[in-house]
């Protein structure tokens, strides 16, 4: 029988890849993040949220090791963020020693909000940018 996460992960999963992240992938103000398919090899765009400080792009994900992207990362590290519409290149490093409670205290509050209620397994990520 599956437990309590894994039903919220899937309901919220499902939620995302079917209507929020389609919608939200148009909106030209919106953060993106490509990574590339550890198995298609085709990039792979997902709506985040997070926060540019110096050349350092802060953001955390919801579910951890389970999310898509994030498996994307650890096989393959080079990413690409679109922040204010314009794409940067970057060295994505998934940190599981870092608090993601206390980073999403210094991210943007809507998001976090968000990120808080919905996520089970909380992992921050910093993307190193190139330019």
């Amino acid at each position: 029988m599956a437990n309590l996460r894994d039903v919220q992960h899937r309901v919220v999963t499902t939620f995302q890849r079917r209507l929020g992240n389609p919608i939200l992938r148009r909106l030209p103000t919106q953060q993106l993040l490509e990574t590339v398919g550890r198995v298609s090899g085709q990039p792979r765009i997902t709506p985040i949220g997070g926060r540019l400080v110096g050349k350092e792009f802060w953001l955390v994900s919801e579910f951890g090791d389970k999310s898509q992207y994030i498996r994307n990362i650890k096989a393959d590290n080079r990413v690409r963020v679109r922040l204010h519409g314009h794409w940067h290149t970057g060295t994505a490093h998934v940190l599981p020693d870092d608090d993601p409670r206390a980073r999403l205290r210094a991210l943007p509050k809507a998001n976090s909000a968000a990120v808080r209620l919905v996520g089970t397994d909380l992992l921050t990520v910093r993307i190193d940018l190139d330019d």
